[in-house]
């Protein structure tokens, strides 16, 4: 239980941090698991999401990748699918993730599909 406690508070901390400082901005999350990986853009002042892509998906889970591949494929599609919205700005909600392995990737992808954070 003690372990949960710690992931949420770092979650909450973290997201706390960002919103001082991105007020009218989107917010990017990222969540995954073992093996898969979800984002998505959310308005926080409507409390909607806007854009959402995860690895569970048929067009990505067809392709036999590997779990960084995944993390770059996701990335682009998330970014092709902000555009066709005209999301250009965002912020990187990281979670209770360190910003290392497939999360990095993801965030890398996303900056030169064109998402600027």
């Amino acid at each position: 239980m003690k372990k949960i406690e710690n992931k949420n508070k770092r979650k909450l901390r973290n997201r706390k941090r960002l919103k001082k400082f991105n007020k009218n901005k989107l917010r990017v999350s990222v969540s995954k698991s073992l093996n898969n990986l979800s984002a998505q853009i959310i308005d926080d002042s409507n409390n909607k999401t806007l854009v959402s892509v995860s690895s569970i998906e048929k067009e990505i889970k067809d392709k036999k990748v590997k779990k960084m591949e995944k993390s770059t494929l996701i990335g682009e599609l998330l970014a092709k699918r902000a555009k066709e919205k005209k999301i250009s700005e965002v912020y990187f909600d990281r979670g209770s993730y360190k910003y290392h392995g497939r999360v990095k990737t993801f965030a890398d992808t996303l900056r030169k599909n064109g998402l600027k954070f």
